[in-house]
């Protein structure tokens, strides 16, 4: 049943407007508030609005009304208003008109009128929705079609349409493929997308994150291990490369991969072979290897952190995933996956596009685990997501991490040498010395050539 919102500062005309309206088959909520209205046009999701202009006593000015519509236009400016006073100004409505009114009737008002207005607006705004919905349908069916089933990739831009489009072509190949873009964007949905397009779609899909894994267990981890090749090593292990054989191994954070795990990676996807750490054996593999980096792996290269000769042998496909700021269109889509069943005010939805998500998918995601906790039931309202909150934190952090005080030179050759004897080689002391990860600190060793 279609929802009317009345908004009149005199009772007797939101009674006789209630009847006009309830004896033609429509649901009917009223206020003599302002600020009343508001919050049903937030939560109630109205089909249309009629709205007097003045709603104190003694008040002709018509600047009561004026505010009302356009606090109403910026929760949804698609909503239709009806303004209805008996104090009419030609000029004022000539105003709001302009800005989306869709009529101006005066008091006393015409019924039969009045009705027919309704009746057309209310069906207008029907075959808009139906319309808005055959196109998100349509949308669905699309990326059905060109996403993998059951992936769970949530998206409505063109600007991921385009990304997945791409992958979904560079799939049928068997060439290796790049993905990049910043954290939490979906790296990893859409090598999952090429995985399940590809011809070895039945083979091994097996993941590694670079960046998880201490450097000396790298090269174990990728290529596997004899028993006794390493301390601990009591068994012989298969690397994720023979796991993968004949399917794709996907590389997380592969700007991350030390230096010395690079040049036997680059063997590998040249060559197809490689040997497990121990041993003399060579082992023959076919797999399609999918890179993702968040860095510039051109930068890592300009300062000798990352071979030039593996970047191209990755990089002959380069998918780059946009950001949540490139693909506003994702956003409810995604809030309305993670939040399945929940409904939210206008101004909810208002606020969520309106934020910035730098955390990308990983922070709508977050966001919407914590609000599902702590307003479990009920409206979901702008507030309940506390975003000035969380930016003023994200601000201080970014603060933290600009500050000069926390910010550490470019170490030397000589600075890690002598940091890793006077700490007796512990790397953990040494990368704090530096103000740099353990990660970062294994490629300066590898590029220096110093053990460890």
């Amino acid at each position: 049943m279609d929802k009317i919102l009345i908004v009149d500062d005199t009772p007797a005309v939101l009674q006789a407007l209630s009847l006009l309206l309830e004896i033609h088959g429509y649901d009917v909520v009223t206020t003599t508030s302002p600020e009343q209205a508001i919050q049903y046009v937030n939560q109630l999701r109205v089909s249309l609005v009629i709205q007097d202009m003045n709603f104190t006593g003694d008040t002709t000015s018509g600047e009561e009304g004026k505010s009302l519509f356009y606090k109403v236009r910026e929760l949804d400016p698609h909503l239709p208003v009806i303004l209805i006073t008996a104090w009419t100004d030609l000029e004022q409505a000539i105003e709001l008109v302009k800005a989306g009114a869709v009529d101006y009737i005066a008091k006393p008002w015409d019924d039969q009128k009045l009705l027919n207005t309704i009746a057309n607006l209310v069906a207008l705004g029907k075959a808009n929705q139906a319309t808005e919905k055959l196109k998100r349908q349509q949308d669905a069916t699309a990326n059905t079609q060109t996403a993998a089933n059951n992936i769970g990739l949530i998206y409505a831009s063109s600007a991921m349409q385009r990304v997945v489009d791409m992958a979904v072509q560079v799939a049928k190949s068997d060439i290796s493929v790049l993905i990049t873009g910043a954290n939490g964007s979906g790296k990893e949905k859409i090598a999952e997308v090429i995985q399940a397009h590809s011809q070895i779609a039945s083979g091994p899909f097996i993941k590694i994150n670079c960046g998880a894994l201490p450097a000396d267990l790298i090269e174990a981890e990728l290529f596997g291990a004899e028993a006794g090749a390493y301390t601990g090593a009591n068994k012989k292990r298969i690397g994720l490369f023979e796991a993968a054989d004949g399917g794709t191994l996907f590389l997380d954070e592969i700007g991350n991969l030390p230096y010395s795990g690079q040049t036997k990676l680059l063997r590998v996807i040249q060559t197809g072979e490689f040997q497990r750490l121990g041993s003399v054996n060579t082992i023959k593999t076919k797999v399609r290897v999918i890179s993702a980096t968040n860095s510039n792996l051109q930068d890592a290269i300009a300062v000798g952190e990352f071979r030039e000769d593996l970047y191209y042998r990755l990089n002959v496909i380069e998918l780059q995933v946009p950001s949540m700021a490139e693909r506003i269109d994702d956003i409810m889509p995604l809030v309305s996956h993670f939040l399945p069943s929940r409904k939210l005010s206008l101004s909810a939805e208002n606020e969520l596009k309106k934020h910035s998500w730098q955390g990308n998918v990983r922070e709508i995601e977050n966001t919407c685990k914590r609000v599902a906790v702590l307003k479990p039931t009920g409206v979901i309202e702008a507030n309940d997501f506390a975003f000035s909150m969380h930016q003023q934190s994200s601000s201080n952090t970014a603060n933290e991490a600009r500050s000069p005080q926390t910010i550490a030179a470019e170490p030397t050759k000589e600075d890690l040498e002598t940091a890793m004897r006077e700490l007796q080689g512990v790397i953990a002391r040494v990368a704090r010395k530096f103000g740099m990860s353990r990660q970062a600190l294994y490629r300066r060793l590898d590029k220096y050539g110093i053990p460890y």
